[in-house]
């Protein structure tokens, strides 16, 4: 049998020799960690190769995604089917290997990591959803849902400021199966940390009331085990190991150097390396013992035939909770979705009265929820402005998550990265609010959502300068035609109730991507909608107001300025033009219609205003060169609602000039 420190160092020739042929990489974090990996993953991970999705299994997350030879070397040794010549296309176009770990790329990659401590965040939210969903299934004698969620993090992970968020509410929500690695290598890109890094991080995670494991040796197995046993040991708090590692573990002459860290070593140094681990073997080879040492094909179909069986039992004393959580885990809705959303439409196509779209959308969440248990809401503080809050919603409490509802604190990244490991881990459909001008704290835990293709849902409120006294620091100007213009994500402003309640019935059948609900304070009148519109909303666009006879022109609205639109619309009728209105709450959905559906909305050469209480840019290319809009190009202002949206020209005395102006 192989030892201990052969079967880490195949690790570390499987990271050097990728890293070098590709001409590119970070063999320094695989290297430093490689003996740590190999106690984890051959002593105490539970998975299955053979089925990477296997539900129970343990989740693996490398935060200091950099270092992602580590991961893809670990995937290939235990059998997951990542082959040598998958390692030898490292970083190359179209490969399973690309720089930074992608989880719809590569098969036993839990999330897509790279923005350091988005990772941990992830984690974070994984060991929350198995909280959650253990509350909601496991019966005495019946652990249906128990599993550990590890993570891998450096000084870099730590250093940002989402570690902070996301590891203090870990801690006060007594996460004891989260269990972070902290690589301690004292080295980053600029070289020995100390003089930008001097916290006393296992104090910091003391604080936040984790178990910590102070000074584990990072390169002796024995130690790191113990480690491994104490944490697991540990029921109501996380755990932070904190290994003393040399990044670059093994080079003669770049070990514990910040040129280990994001460099190829160089053929002598590799040449070097492979002297002084003993490592004989040529270039992306292994030693068929030493796999033999890292095959874990079978110990993780017996672990996966116990759980099914621990599992068939439970069905037979639990079938309603049994085939309610199979359905979870497969993401299909529930069998009455179809009819949910015929209640949904028909409820709120009787709303006839004003109501602030983040008023509607609590009215939706009150229809929703108690039909979608797989729900589970929060807010960043914000619960009684965002109306994230539904009738009967449970709020999870420290050391005992099982409720269906979290209050994040002001934590908005961290709530956002921590929704995706919840989306990710499964069994679950997240959404958090906060107020759309903070989308900016979020904004790269959901650009990482939409990379990843996943469906959580981001309730953003106050979406304007209706927003009112509050004045500019929380008007959101920008953060619309921002959160547009990020790939694979869906951004909604609706107009009335009804358009906000179709908003989250696409937000919720949305699979493939996250969406994004950018919600009114103020009240906003009900347009009429006749029998069947729903059908053209979910498209994303939809004439709203049409006049009798040809139309002479086309406004364009969205959200607040919807009704301000259509208010204008009938003054200019009086005047004898007619005019044509486009309420266009999701701008994406309708980009993606065919070229047909588009020009029935938008038939070419049509004289276009495009009408947002937001910067003006985003709708040029809407209205073409001869086209105007008119938004907000400017901070806002603190003042009421109606005296900003008069100073600012959102009027119907306005629109309807600009219109004149466009007819000639």
């Amino acid at each position: 049998m192989p030892t201990r420190l052969e079967l880490a160092n195949a690790i570390r020739a499987l990271s050097m020799d990728a890293v070098q042929k590709a001409n590119s990489g970070h063999p320094g974090m695989p290297m430093g960690m490689a003996d740590i990996a190999e106690v984890l993953w051959n002593d105490f991970l539970s998975h299955h190769p053979a089925d990477p999705k296997w539900f129970n299994r343990d989740r693996f997350v490398v935060s200091n995604g950099h270092g992602s030879m580590l991961l893809y070397s670990l995937l290939h040794l235990t059998g997951y089917g990542l082959t040598i010549d998958d390692l030898k296309n490292f970083r190359q176009l179209k490969s399973k290997t690309p720089g930074h770990p992608e989880q719809y790329v590569t098969a036993g990659v839990e999330t897509t990591t790279g923005p350091l401590g988005q990772g941990l965040a992830n984690a974070v939210g994984m060991a929350i959803a198995e909280s959650v969903l253990g509350w909601q299934f496991n019966r005495d004698g019946f652990p249906v849902v128990d599993h550990y969620t590890y993570v891998f993090a450096g000084d870099g992970c730590l250093m940002e400021g989402i570690s902070h968020e996301a590891c203090s509410l870990a801690g006060t929500l007594g996460l004891g199966k989260l269990i972070v690695f902290y690589d301690d290598n004292n080295i980053s890109i600029d070289g020995e940390v100390h003089d930008w890094f001097a916290d006393d991080t296992p104090g910091r995670f003391e604080a936040y009331g984790w178990q910590v494991v102070r000074k584990v040796n990072g390169h002796d197995p024995a130690e790191i085990k113990l480690a491994i046993e104490t944490a697991r040991a540990s029921r109501d708090k996380p755990t932070l190991i904190c290994c003393k590692t040399i990044i670059g573990w093994g080079s003669p002459n770049k070990a514990g150097k910040e040129s280990a860290h994001g460099s190829p070593l160089g053929a002598d140094e590799i040449a070097k390396t492979r002297e002084q681990l003993g490592w004989t073997h040529p270039p992306f080879e292994i030693p068929q013992d030493i796999r033999d040492g890292w095959n874990t094909k079978e110990k993780g179909a017996t672990a996966q035939r116990v759980w099914n069986a621990l599992f068939d039992r439970y069905a037979a004393e639990y079938p309603k909770e049994a085939a309610e959580l199979r359905r979870r885990i497969d993401g299909k809705l529930p069998e009455n979705w179809a009819e949910t959303v015929a209640q949904l439409h028909a409820s709120f196509l009787a709303v006839d009265k004003p109501v602030a779209t983040r008023k509607s959308s609590q009215n939706a969440l009150n229809l929703i929820a108690p039909r979608l248990p797989e729900f589970l809401g929060g807010s960043a503080d914000l619960t009684d402005s965002n109306l994230t809050r539904w009738e009967g919603a449970l709020t999870s409490k420290p050391a005992r998550v099982f409720g269906n509802y979290i209050s994040y604190g002001v934590r908005e990244f961290g709530m956002a990265a921590a929704m995706n490991g919840m989306l990710l881990h499964g069994g679950l459909i997240p959404f958090g609010g906060t107020f759309l001008v903070f989308s900016d704290y979020s904004r790269n835990a959901v650009r990482m959502a939409a990379l990843m293709k996943i469906g959580v849902i981001h309730v953003f409120t106050h979406d304007s300068i209706g927003l009112g006294e509050d004045g500019p620091t929380h008007q959101p100007v920008e953060h619309v035609s921002a959160l547009r213009l990020i790939p694979n994500l869906e951004t909604w402003r609706p107009a009335d109730a009804f358009e906000t309640a179709i908003a989250w019935q696409a937000a919720v059948e949305r699979r493939n991507g996250p969406t994004a609900l950018a919600l009114s304070r103020q009240n906003l009148p009900p347009q009429p909608h006749p029998a069947g519109q729903a059908e053209q909303i979910l498209r994303g666009g939809y004439v709203v107001h049409e006049p009798l006879g040809a139309f002479e022109a086309i406004i364009i609205a969205t959200g607040s300025e919807v009704s301000i639109a259509v208010d204008a619309a009938r003054k200019l009728a009086d005047g004898g033009h007619a005019v044509r209105v486009v309420s266009m709450p999701c701008a994406e959905r309708f980009l993606k219609q065919d070229a047909a559906y588009r020009a029935s909305l938008l038939p070419k050469g049509s004289k276009r205003l495009a009408v947002e209480a937001g910067v003006t840019q985003y709708w040029r290319g809407f209205v073409g060169d001869d086209g105007d809009v008119i938004g907000v190009d400017s901070f806002g202002e603190s003042a009421p609602a109606p005296a900003l949206f008069e100073h600012f020209g959102l009027t119907v005395s306005n629109i309807v000039s600009r219109v004149q102006a466009l007819l000639g």
